[in-house]
């Protein structure tokens, strides 16, 4: 499978149904998994199930067009250029390349260019935001301790 890219920004009434769509199936989404019924606009209708982290993706598109944004999908296995990753990342294509450099993230050369494994990327993005988290525990216990907290 290759990344898929949605060509459009989703119109205003597709952000609407999105938005109707997701309401619906979030009714659903601790379900290990669903049974659903598609009708087309020809008039064919099918049943199909829908495993329960297929059913969060979807819920997790239709929420990112509810909101007006287009998204694209990527296998976990895709290999990103440098620019790729640092845009994931959300940081410079030179800081990325610093992160690589300094084994903190692994990859590999084709020629003269970096490849980096998408999994590596969101593993090290999951890492880092967990580490952001226990940070801002410490600073929120430690404020409390010295009574810099907001009094309801």
């Amino acid at each position: 499978m290759s990344t898929r890219k949605i060509a459009h920004l989703p119109t205003q009434p597709e952000m609407e149904e999105a938005k109707i769509s997701s309401r619906t199936l979030s009714k659903y989404a601790d379900a290990d998994r669903v049974q659903m019924t598609l009708k087309g606009s020809n008039g064919e209708a099918d049943d199909l199930v829908l495993p329960g982290p297929v059913l969060q993706m979807l819920l997790d598109i239709m929420s990112e067009m509810a909101m007006g944004n287009a998204i694209s999908l990527m296998p976990i296995h895709h290999e990103l250029s440098t620019q790729e990753a640092a845009n994931l990342l959300n940081v410079s294509r030179p800081h990325l390349v610093s992160l690589l450099e300094k084994g903190q993230l692994p990859f590999r050369k084709v020629g003269a260019h970096r490849r980096v494994m998408a999994k590596d990327v969101f593993d090290y993005k999951a890492e880092i935001d967990q580490q952001r988290l226990e940070v801002l525990d410490e600073l929120t216990a430690a404020s409390q301790e010295l009574g810099m907290g907001y009094d309801h």
